[in-house]
């Protein structure tokens, strides 16, 4: 009796678990896609000189966290000159 209802809780407090993790994956994935294509069409324009904003790894993650905010700083930091 105690290790099927054990069992049965283990398993709903995983699924919670895998709930709340994939949920933060999502948005994750979905701030980043904004903010590569933010980026993307930024280049696109040639608004801040030729050499453009690099779309690398540091560039995804800070989009990917912090959204359109993040993809200001990124600009902010080019525009200041300091390379991501």
């Amino acid at each position: 009796m105690f290790g099927s209802l054990a069992g049965i809780i283990i398993a709903v407090v995983i699924a919670v678990i895998i709930y709340y993790v994939l949920k933060k994956a999502v948005y994750l994935v979905y701030n980043a896609v904004i903010g590569i294509v933010a980026l993307f069409l930024i280049n696109m324009t040639g608004i801040f000189g030729d050499p453009g904003i690099p779309i690398n790894i540091v560039t995804v993650l800070i989009s990917a966290i912090g959204g359109i905010i993040g993809v200001i700083i990124i600009i902010l930091l080019h525009v200041l000159g300091i390379p991501l």
